[in-house]
């Protein structure tokens, strides 16, 4: 995979390159420092994947991606946002730019190395969804339900966010409903966590509240019709809603 590596700070550009190409697979092409030296490399060197930062100067990330729904490439690269901020109305903006994955620094090399490599298995964009048709493998499984949650709107930087594809997960896998959510689920969530069944259950629904009130209602009404028109629908809905879904592009 050919990396294109965009943030402004110089030591953290050298860390990222020194590590990621000591990886076989992996390759840094060029490090850009603001915005402008971006778009230039990322229309001349045609990377696979962009590590984006969002505060740059000149031009920011906000820009960068801007910019990017107006040019042509024979192969869209994946941008990858790398940011210290979390807000919702940030993450909701990135959405609709349609980046592919976010991570919030400060964040582990191999977890990004890991996350990188996630992309190599496909051909098609993490925002092209529709088109989207995965190889029957798990990973990809769980790349459908990560869409899925981008779709709703659920902000990935939530602890909800990892608990509820785990939920949609376990609930394809093991076929739990109803009242399997509290007796089984949740206690299972919270082992591996490391946390209570309590705190699971809250942090989904913290992930759901948030989805229903500032990311994509509509699709949220049309995935769990009828039972949802108005009200917030309830964690075991969403969770059996989006293993249904997550069916069809099996």
């Amino acid at each position: 995979m050919r990396i294109l590596i965009v943030d402004n700070n110089v030591e953290l550009c050298q860390v990222l390159q020194e590590y990621l190409n000591n990886q076989q697979d992996l390759e840094v092409v060029d490090l850009a420092h603001d915005g402008e030296q971006a778009l230039i490399a990322i229309q001349s060197l045609e990377p696979d994947i962009v590590l984006l930062d969002i505060t740059m100067p000149f031009l920011d990330g906000l820009g960068v991606l801007e910019r990017l729904k107006n040019l042509n490439f024979a192969k869209k690269p994946r941008i990858i946002v790398i940011t210290a901020f979390s807000n919702d109305s940030l993450l909701s903006r990135l959405t609709a730019f349609g980046v592919d994955y976010f991570i919030l620094k400060p964040f582990r090399l191999e977890i990004l190395a890991d996350r990188i490599r996630q992309f190599s298995t496909e051909e098609e964009s993490l925002t092209d969804f529709e088109n989207f048709l995965p190889s029957k493998s798990g990973k990809s499984k769980e790349h459908i339900v990560t869409r899925l949650l981008h779709k709703m709107g659920v902000p990935p930087h939530y602890k909800g966010f990892s608990y509820l594809r785990e939920a949609v997960l376990m609930c394809g896998g093991e076929g739990y409903l109803g009242g399997g959510l509290t007796k089984e689920m949740y206690p299972a969530l919270a082992e591996k966590y490391k946390t209570t069944s309590g705190g699971v259950e809250a942090a989904i629904r913290n992930a759901v509240i948030s989805a229903w009130e500032h990311g994509n209602k509509e699709y949220i009404k049309n995935l769990c019709d009828p039972y949802c028109t108005e009200k917030t629908p309830t964690n075991s809905l969403i969770i059996a809603k989006i293993a249904e879904e997550s069916q069809v592009y099996k």
